[in-house]
């Protein structure tokens, strides 16, 4: 037992200071890439130290729950990847000790990581969203002279909409000035042209100063009524210089009612109140829509007549098919049918348009919808996602043993990559309404959790997941590629080699080479019965292989150059896969079944065969050479 808490507090400390680390590092990384997409409005605003440290200090809040998963992933890799590459995980396993057992300690840390997340999620990360939301807007109105565009028109002034054809950013100047002005209505609208222009803000910070060169004033003068009810309807002035002072305040105005209804911005309770209020308005334009359809469009058809005699029996007919429209139809003249079709039209027209309406109401309720379950599961998931990570990097880490923050760091960004590319799509679609928010956000987990469980598992039964020969020989040999004999003249020798007794199985081999190719005829295709059906194990190949093997391994320890020329000629025996394609006789019948496969096995296994029988033929010839190196050795 003391052993076991003397390694879960050497262990937790390894990770704890390498969490530390690697939080620091992830919440730098993640903050430049989100400041990197607001640099725009940081840059040139004139901002207060004050001001910026309230951005950072709310970005980097908003930022902690992505930056813990990443944290945790790369450190528990960092540190079982220390623990192999220092063969101290070797020690621990030989004590006897598992590697769940190892992972106890980071478990239960990861747990507590995870609920510490969650509750982050839905208490500081809402405000810290809310806050950071509401400086953005405020920080955007600021200065609106460096905000104006070229090619578009600005309304970031209030009760005015600027066109600028060209910007001069050095000196400021704004050229080809096109500016729409409403005072009290549209109908009281000023449209002003210009050559030229600047845009400045007064030194008391609460006006813009609009100075304009060579241009024209067209002002509207409808509400403004002359002596003499002799009315103007618009004005024209001329000038070569005018001033325009227009009310603005450039200090920060942060409002509290900027993305209120934002989801980010809610907590769980918060959020379950928005979807009650979000589907009661919903239903509510519902039944209203249904209840004008009714009152407007249907009611002259139903209600107004089914209280009369005459509608009941209209009502009574139509149900019992005795009520032909088509009739009456042709009943009427020209006239009557141009009037009723034109009628019909109208209506028809007007009812779509009510509905199109309606379906546009709908929809945005429909997205509040989505993007409110969308935040609800994301603090569930972005929590559990601590956890997940964790089963990945610490088995990892074992597997690979490799630590520092090379490899480490490498896989992490390629694991973390592929959840981003998974979550953000999912996120994406679901909230355009193309994927159910179930699939979006389950999307990512279906894929880690499994691969979670994988490298666990392998970890702990210390499979060579990362071997990257043991895939190199499994393709060769699925692909039929042949392997190389390699084999080095020994610069110190023990044992010499019994040439002798070499030399008789040399023979012995060749006997049965010759035996073996009479009677398997190995040019001829294989039967196919035999081969996914009835396979019988070919014993005599592998017999003869141990022998030829044996007598390698010790004509190996010769001196002679000319002799270990000779043994590298001796070609890599493939002793199976000219039989059967597997082992188990299920998966040779399901491969016939699958007939592209079984076709593609089959010939596979003919090119074995022809290859085997060159090789044997290669076996032969050596086999003669060998024996006549080894009596001119002998004499």
């Amino acid at each position: 037992m003391q052993v076991f808490r003397r390694l879960d507090i050497f262990i937790a400390r390894q990770f704890a200071l390498l969490f530390v680390g690697t939080f620091c590092i992830s919440q730098f990384v993640l903050m430049m890439q989100f400041l990197w997409r607001y640099v725009d409005e940081l840059i040139g605003k004139g901002l207060s130290l004050e001001v910026l440290a309230q951005f950072f200090w709310y970005m980097g809040l908003m930022l902690v729950p992505q930056a813990l998963p990443l944290a945790i992933l790369l450190s528990s890799l960092i540190t079982f990847g220390n623990l192999g590459e220092s063969s101290e995980l070797t020690a621990i396993k030989a004590a006897g000790i598992s590697l769940m057992q190892a992972f106890r300690s980071l478990i239960v840390i990861s747990v507590l990581i995870m609920c510490g997340s969650f509750f982050f999620q839905n208490t500081v990360a809402p405000e810290a969203n809310k806050k950071l939301a509401q400086l953005l807007v405020a920080m955007k109105q600021k200065n609106p002279e460096l905000e104006i565009p070229e090619g578009i028109f600005y309304d970031g002034i209030p009760d005015c909409n600027i066109y600028v054809q060209k910007k001069d950013m050095e000196t400021g100047m704004l050229y080809g000035v096109m500016i729409y002005r409403m005072t009290d209505s549209f109908e009281d609208a000023a449209i002003i042209l210009a050559d030229s222009g600047r845009l400045q803000t007064t030194a008391d910070k609460k006006h813009l100063l609009l100075q304009l060169q060579s241009g024209e004033w067209f002002e509207n003068m409808k509400s403004q009524q002359l002596v003499g009810n002799a009315n103007v309807p618009y004005r024209r002035e001329t000038f070569v210089k005018k001033n325009i002072l227009l009310d603005f305040d450039t200090e920060l105005n942060i409002s509290d009612d900027v993305f209120a209804g934002d989801a980010r911005g809610k907590s769980l309770k918060d959020i379950s109140d928005g979807l009650e209020r979000t589907n009661h308005a919903l239903d509510s334009i519902g039944k209203g829509i249904m209840y004008d359809m009714r009152r407007q469009y249907f009611a002259k058809y139903s209600v107004m007549h089914k209280d009369t005699v005459e509608g009941k029996k209209l009502v009574a007919k139509a149900r019992e098919g005795e009520y032909d429209a088509d009739s009456i139809y042709e009943s009427l003249s020209s006239e009557e049918k141009k009037t009723v079709v034109s009628q019909a039209l109208s209506e028809v027209k007007m009812v779509n348009d009510y509905l199109a309406f309606g379906s546009i109401m709908a929809a945005d309720g429909n997205r509040t919808i989505r993007e409110h379950y969308l935040e609800w599961i994301n603090k569930y998931s972005t929590a559990i996602l601590c956890l997940v990570f964790f089963f990945i990097g610490a088995p990892l880490g074992a597997i690979i043993r490799k630590g520092g923050l090379g490899v480490p760091v490498i896989v992490s960004v390629v694991v973390f990559i592929i959840y981003y590319v998974l979550d953000n799509t999912g996120f994406r679609m679901a909230r355009l309404g193309e994927w159910p928010v179930w699939l979006a956000k389950g999307l990512a987990p279906v894929i880690l959790v499994p691969t979670a469980v994988f490298f666990t598992y392998k970890a702990n039964k210390d499979s060579m997941v990362f071997n990257i020969d043991l895939y190199k020989n499994a393709l060769m040999r699925l692909l039929g590629l042949r392997l190389k004999r390699s084999i080095n003249i020994k610069e110190v020798v023990i044992n010499e080699p019994e040439y002798l007794l070499d030399k008789i199985c040399l023979q012995r081999v060749t006997e049965d080479i010759v035996a073996y190719n009479k009677e398997h005829r190995l040019y001829l295709m294989p039967n196919v019965v035999n081969v996914f059906f009835r396979y019988r194990p070919d014993h005599e190949i592998e017999r003869i292989n141990m022998e030829l093997e044996s007598v390698i391994d010790d004509l190996a320890n010769t001196r002679s150059k000319e002799m270990m020329k000779q043994l590298k000629l001796y070609p890599v025996l493939s002793v199976k896969a000219h039989t059967r394609p597997f082992d188990r006789k299920w998966k040779n019948i399901a491969a016939f079944i699958a007939f592209p496969v079984g076709t593609f096995l089959y010939l596979r296994m003919w090119r074995f065969r022809l290859r085997l029988l060159k090789d044997l033929k290669t076996i032969h010839a050596v086999n003669d050479n060998v024996v006549r190196l080894i009596d001119g050795m002998n004499k």
